[in-house]
């Protein structure tokens, strides 16, 4: 089969005398796969009840003949006109009770009964009518969830949650226990009373906004779930999925993937960021960790520019070819753009697109086509997989916690942390999984916890067991310090690590902005954002702080417990002092680099399995490097693009990409 290439398919933007042309090219450009329908419910079904298919029919019938598979979307992102005009109460509302009104897409309340049917009418039409189609090859439900509208807070919204406390807690004693709501004079005597928290003079109960985070991503996916019942129902035998979004705080990636065949992903790199790859490198990595390995799909990006940030580059030569091979590098079997054909109007008529509005004489579309040959030619790499010796831990209810208001400082943010704590292994050529606490870790030589601000007692002592056991674990500052209700762990901080880290964290002292302190000893150098007065119980301080008002105590520690090994981070250390300490880490757990040695800029990852065993090579990086294999293996696709022989060393020009193979 091949990995699969192509891009968003909207035909209904166009006239029918463009669709034989776009076939030609398409597979001219070596497409294999589009999705289709994403924003078509209103061309469908112009009128409630009354249904349209003839047009769309003749689309998938089309694209059945010219042998291009189909990701066929349920059409339900974006509800039509008629719908909220008949039914406002549709309509999201916003903490500041504002309506969201139509206009633009996804103005629909996640928890609205009216949606909810109308959407599932409208999957039972289009699962019925396609079930069996040549083209079906997949289903694609609703699109980017949370997106634009992450939370509702409506009477409809409020109802449901009220119902979903009720689920949650069964009493409102409890709710009152968990809710900590003898503070501030806010207990409540009955379910009924309850609100979303909207809008209010001062902070909002902090364990009330958590549960409405959970909430919002618990409806987001009740919607997906009932358009999924309907598809497993009718077409039992079709795969199921939806595009999620990079670090998308309102969806827990983790819980989504219990329900999806295969993970898809949209990812927007950005030309002007310098180290997007980096972050690339992050999401990709959690895309394929999500299902335990299982490749995935690049679902959407852009050939070059977007239309949504402040100032959209394009996207310079070589490197729409290069982010596209580190997706396949880093378990990617589909690569796919949004969106085929560049659009005349509406808001995103400035978005590139593989035919861009120049037509087939351009840059984008010859490099597109060139990527589509490569991709082509490498079959083989589909169905192979990725094994990592590190894990990184990752967990939606923390980030949701900490980044909630009323902390010692609004400066922590989990992603920029989990990004520095992921760069030192990326740039040093280690694999690595992103896993939920709650992932079995014994297979992992290395597990590194960038921030567990909410941590369960079960998964501390999850944490515990696996150095116990023989384990090396890293956690970085403010980890532990509260339950999954956001309330203090009692017996002072970090309390359920405190016995395996060895320390008793006494206060917290986040940095002023913009200010560093000095750190010295077996490692040297600066450190900012936070810093937090250690005492030290059983564990060893292997670097302290050498100026300011925690000058001489510990700022990095090192613990042995059981047959295992833990090492505490009180601080943030600048880049070269974080990547110099992993290093050592990862040396004394016995990880070692894909390729040893590798280039500034270069990116090295393997995928193996019954399609072979497979080296990929990516110079991020501006000039040409020369990396040496630690055996020759034969060039699958050398760096010029063509096949080539066995080889022990290979030249990467900047944005140059080569693969290897030894079979």
């Amino acid at each position: 089969m091949g990995i699969q290439f192509g891009g968003d398919y909207n035909p209904e933007q166009w006239p029918e005398e463009v669709w034989a042309e776009d076939l030609k090219l398409m597979k001219a450009a070596h497409v294999t796969m589009v999705t289709a329908g994403i924003f078509s419910w209103a061309r469908v079904e112009p009128r409630s009840g009354q249904w349209d298919f003839g047009w769309f029919d003749r689309v998938m019938d089309n694209l059945a003949g010219a042998g291009i598979a189909v990701c066929l979307a349920t059409m339900t992102a974006s509800p039509p006109p008629w719908l909220s005009h008949a039914h406002p109460e549709i309509l999201p509302e916003g903490p500041d009770g504002q309506r969201r009104w139509p206009g633009g897409r996804q103005h629909y309340c996640p928890s609205s009964p009216v949606y909810r049917a109308h959407a599932v009418r409208l999957v039972e039409q289009l699962a019925t009518r396609y079930a069996g189609h040549p083209a079906l090859a997949m289903w694609h439900i609703g699109n980017e969830y949370g997106c634009h509208t992450r939370q509702c807070y409506c009477a409809v919204s409020a109802e449901d949650f009220r119902r979903w406390l009720r689920e949650r807690y069964e009493s409102v004693t409890a709710l009152n226990a968990a809710w900590s709501t003898a503070f501030w004079s806010q207990g409540y005597g009955d379910f009924d009373e309850v609100l979303p928290p909207r809008t209010a003079p001062t902070f909002p109960n902090p364990a009330q906004q958590l549960d409405y985070l959970r909430f919002g991503d618990e409806a987001l996916r009740a919607c997906y779930l009932a358009e999924k019942e309907v598809l497993n129902r009718l077409t039992p035998e079709v795969p199921v999925t939806t595009n999620l979004m990079p670090q998308h705080k309102p969806v827990d990636a983790f819980a989504w993937s219990a329900h999806m065949d295969a993970m898809a992903l949209d990812f927007y790199q950005d030309p002007y960021a310098g180290d997007d790859h980096i972050r690339a490198g992050y999401v990709f990595d959690l895309m394929r960790s999500a299902r335990s390995g299982q490749p995935w799909m690049l679902l959407e990006q852009a050939p070059s520019a977007v239309n949504w940030r402040p100032r959209n580059g394009p996207k310079p030569p070589g490197a729409m070819r290069l982010w596209s091979w580190q997706a396949v590098a880093q378990g990617a079997d589909a690569v796919l753009f949004f969106q085929w054909r560049q659009s005349l109007g509406g808001a995103e008529k400035f978005h590139s697109a593989m035919l861009p509005h120049g037509g087939t004489d351009t840059r984008i579309f010859r490099e597109v086509s060139e990527l589509g040959r490569e991709l082509a030619s490498l079959a083989g790499i589909e169905g192979t997989r990725s094994r990592a010796e590190v894990a990184l831990l990752a967990d939606w209810h923390s980030w949701w916690a900490l980044e909630l208001d009323s902390k010692p400082s609004t400066a922590l943010e989990h992603s920029r942390i989990a990004l520095e704590h992921y760069r030192p292994l990326f740039e040093a050529g280690v694999a690595c999984d992103v896993v939920p606490p709650q992932r079995e870790l014994n297979d992992y030589r290395l597990v590194v916890v960038p921030n567990l601000y909410l941590l369960t007692a079960r998964d501390a002592e999850r944490l515990t067991a696996y150095v116990r056991d023989g384990g090396r674990l890293v956690v970085s500052f403010f980890s532990g310090i509260v339950d999954e209700y956001d309330r203090v762990h009692p017996g002072g901080a970090p309390a359920p690590l405190r016995e395996l880290l060895g320390l008793r964290v006494e206060e917290f002292w986040p940095l002023d902005a913009g200010r560093t302190v000095a750190v010295e000893g077996a490692y040297a150098g600066r450190a900012d954002l936070w810093s937090e007065a250690v005492d030290l119980e059983g564990a060893e301080a292997l670097a302290r702080f050498a100026d300011g008002d925690l000058a001489g105590r510990p700022a990095l520690t090192r613990h042995t417990y059981g047959r295992g090994t833990v090492w505490y981070l009180g601080t943030r250390p600048e880049p070269v002092l974080m990547r110099a300490l992993l290093d050592d880490v990862r040396r004394a757990a016995g990880v070692a680099p894909v390729v040893p040695g590798l280039p500034a800029g270069v990116q090295a990852t393997v995928r193996e399995g019954a399609g072979g065993r497979y080296l990929f090579l990516l110079n991020h990086g501006t000039d040409t490097v020369e990396v040496g294999l630690p055996e020759p293996m034969r060039e699958a696709l050398a760096a010029d693009g063509a096949r080539g022989g066995t080889v022990d060393r290979v030249t990467l020009a900047a944005r140059g990409v080569a693969v290897l193979t030894d079979d």
